[in-house]
Formats: C-alpha cells, sequence, structure tokens
C-alpha cells in the first residue's frame, strides 16, 4: 500500500484510461490504418505511466519536509519506504519507461523520438528538484508533461500511418488530440496554481517561491480565476463551432453539464474561497472537469455513431 501512495496509482490510472480512451473510444472508429498494434500500444501507455510514476516518486522525496506540514497523512519516505528505497524505485521506473520509449521508436522507425520520454523524465525531474520553487513555471512544466501525454499518442500512432492519400484525415484527427491537450493543459495548469495556494505553509517552510507566497493567497486565487475564464470562453467558442453547428446535441448538453457547469462553479466559488479545504474541494473539481472533458471524446464518438 505505501509502494501504490508513492507513486499515486489513482492519478496513474486516470492518465491510462485517458489514453485507452483516445485510442479505442476515438481513434479505432474512424476507419484509419494506425501505427502500433494494441500491444504496442499498451507499452505506449506502460511507458508513460511509468515515467509519470517516477516523476511523483521524485516529487515525494523531495517534498517530505513540505508535506509533512501540508499532509502528514500522505508521507510516505522516511515512514514506510526509506529515501534510498524510492532513489532505487525512481531509477528502475525511469530506466524501464525510456527503455520502452525507445523500442516503439524503432518500431516506428522513428528513433530519434525516443527523445520524447527522455524529455518528459527530465522535465519531471528538475520540476521536483528546481522549478517547483519558481513562480509560474514549475506550475506549466506540469501542466505540459500532461498535454505531452495526449500528444504523443499522435507522434506515435497517426504520424507514422500518415500518408499522401489519408493526410488531410489524419491531420484533422491530429488537431483533435491537440485541442484536448491544451484543455488539459489549462486545467491542469490552473489546478496546479489551486495546489499551490493549498499547500502554502509548507513550501513556505520550504523556502520556496510559489505564487500565492509570492504575492499572497488572495491575489493568487485572482489569477486563478482569471485563468479559469480564459477555458470557459474557449470551451464556449468550441462547443458552439463543433458540436452546435454540426447538430452533436447530445455531446452539446453533456459539456455545459460536466465542463462548463463545474467550471462555472470554480469560478464562483474560488472569488470567496480562504482556507486550505475549500482550496482543495477547487483542486478536486478541476480534476473531475478534466475528467469528464477527456471522458467527452467517447461521447462524441457515441452521439456520431447515432445521428448517423
Amino acid at each position: 500500500m505505501n509502494f501504490l501512495k508513492l507513486i499515486r496509482y489513482k492519478n496513474l490510472l486516470m492518465l491510462a484510461f485517458m489514453q485507452v480512451l483516445f485510442r479505442y473510444a476515438f481513434l479505432k472508429q474512424q476507419n484509419i490504418p494506425l501505427a502500433l498494434s494494441d500491444l504496442q500500444y499498451g507499452l505506449l501507455v506502460l511507458s508513460t505511466v511509468l515515467l509519470a510514476a517516477a516523476g511523483y516518486v521524485i516529487n515525494n522525496i523531495y517534498d517530505v519536509a513540505s508535506d509533512t506540514i501540508n499532509k502528514p497523512q500522505d508521507v510516505v519516505i522516511g515512514k514506510g519506504i526509506s529515501e534510498t528505497v524510492g532513489y532505487n524505485i525512481y531509477i528502475g521506473l525511469n530506466i524501464t519507461g525510456v527503455a520502452i520509449g525507445f523500442y516503439l521508436s524503432n518500431v516506428i522507425l522513428r528513433p530519434g523520438f525516443a527523445t520524447i520520454f527522455i524529455l518528459i523524465a527530465s522535465m519531471l525531474y528538475f520540476y521536483s528538484t528546481t522549478l517547483k520553487q519558481i513562480m509560474i513555471l514549475g506550475n506549466f512544466v506540469v501542466a505540459l508533461t500532461l498535454a505531452l501525454s495526449v500528444i504523443i499518442i499522435g507522434v506515435f500512432d497517426i504520424f507514422p500511418a500518415t500518408n499522401s492519400e489519408n493526410q488531410a484525415q489524419m491531420a484533422s484527427l491530429f488537431s483533435i488530440l491537440t485541442d484536448y491537450a491544451l484543455f488539459a493543459f489549462m486545467i491542469n495548469f490552473i489546478r496546479e496554481i489551486v495546489k499551490d495556494i493549498e499547500d502554502v505553509n509548507g513550501d513556505y517552510n520550504q523556502g520556496m517561491n510559489t505564487l500565492p507566497i509570492a504575492i499572497g493567497i488572495s491575489r493568487a486565487a485572482k489569477i486563478a480565476l482569471g485563468f479559469a475564464i480564459i477555458p470557459f470562453i474557449l470551451c464556449l467558442l468550441y462547443i458552439n463551432t463543433y458540436f452546435l453547428q454540426n447538430n452533436l446535441i447530445f455531446v452539446t448538453l453533456y459539456a455545459f453539464a460536466f465542463v462548463l457547469a463545474p467550471l462555472l462553479y470554480f469560478i464562483v466559488k474560488i472569488f470567496g474561497a480562504k482556507t486550505p479545504k475549500e482550496f482543495h474541494h477547487l483542486s478536486t473539481v478541476l480534476k473531475l472537469i478534466l475528467f469528464f472533458g477527456i471522458l467527452s471524446i467517447l461521447v462524441i464518438t457515441l452521439n456520431i455513431r447515432y445521428n448517423a
């Protein structure tokens, strides 16, 4: 159980679910050639999950002092698992994840793509050791790694199978993945700011320079509110352009109920939020928005099939 807490298995399951959903609920329904077999795609999911798990491990190692204040019940390093064992787990997860990435890059005859896995592992390491302490930059890096976990699907499964005959269709599908990656980036970026506000006491004692430490909790919350308005407006425009105009009524209702309404709830609630408990609740709301936003790809596929 300590190991599962260390790698934050719930977040990893959500990541794996997201990647499986995009392939089997969306790409596999488009009658297009894909570069990876089911087994190879499973390895791609495993690789990204292993790298994400390694990121959680190294983050837990460097966050012991902060977590002892903010979330003492979640501290594993130094209690159930020693720091030395933690480092060994981190190294093992990274080596395995990158090695699988090298294999898959050679499978699609693009060995240079292996640098993507090295880049992800490096970003997560530098986030935990250095970037997390830098205002906004740390939030940006974490959000970017989640977006990359969506983009990587197109890079490994769509791009290598693209030719002159299907280029337009493949580009359109890649564009949809990019839209979802941007959505994931924006929501996760806001969530990281909210989590910094929630953890402000422990981070301050650790000498970090997160946004709420630099400008105060109230101002940081208002900045998170401002950032939240951006995806709210973009989602409204997206729904009007791609859902309503294509008569995808069920998808439109879903998006309003499970993405826009919770996002509006977040915008209203964060305006007056003050306690760590309130910010933790808002962080959970954003996590649910992200989940239901990603799940909309399945709703879109079903709605199109039903209308057809």
